[in-house]
């Protein structure tokens, strides 16, 4: 089965994660990205706060697809490099109010107040919450001040974050580079051919 490595297109503006999800199922169109419940653990770090913890995105996790249209079954993952890079774009603009239920309907009164990757995954403070996540996995703590979803929290009908962005393939990205420099190349040969 084909494994696909998702990174950020730096030449693309939308490339990026738009907004994080509360879900308790996952979801995706073609070069959306939906992790949910069964790919990330959800906690509740303060009741009283209402402030939920858990893992935006893990590096190297393989997570199965299918793609919609020709029903092709592939893995993808994301390098520690680009779960950074995302991590820091996500904040860079300004998206930690950004928020869905189930990557349908958009949320007032949730945002993201802390953000932080693992560098050691034996001494993270994550560990103190009960989880036990790689080196490289980007964590997020949200503020829920929406009454309906943090009632959903309590009934465990919430189970997890989700990301939601725009991504493009290694692969892909890697032919295109080469058909550029195949494009530049024909360009040079022309114009030295006009200047003869």
């Amino acid at each position: 089965m084909k494994i696909v490595e998702l990174v950020i297109d730096e030449k693309d503006s939308l490339s990026g994660i738009d907004a994080v999800s509360v879900v308790h199922s996952p979801a995706i169109e073609e070069n959306f990205i939906a992790l949910a419940k069964h790919e990330i653990e959800l906690k509740e770090v303060d009741a009283e706060k209402k402030i939920i913890m858990g893992a935006a995105l893990v590096p190297n996790k393989q997570i199965y697809r299918v793609n919609p249209k020709t029903k092709e079954e592939y893995y993808i993952y994301f390098s520690e490099d680009t779960v950074r890079q995302a991590s820091e774009l996500f904040l860079m603009n300004s998206n930690q109010n950004n928020a869905t239920y189930e990557h349908d309907k958009k949320l007032k009164g949730m945002s993201v107040v802390e953000s932080w990757i693992i560098d050691d995954s034996k001494t993270d403070k994550s560990r103190f919450y009960g989880f036990d996540l790689p080196k490289g996995t980007w964590m997020i703590s949200m503020k829920v001040n929406n009454e309906e979803v943090w009632q959903d929290v309590k009934k465990g009908k919430v189970k997890g974050f989700s990301i939601e962005g725009y991504f493009a393939d290694k692969l892909e990205m890697s032919m295109l580079s080469e058909e550029d420099l195949l494009l530049e190349q024909i360009k040079q040969i022309i114009l030295e051919d006009e200047q003869i």
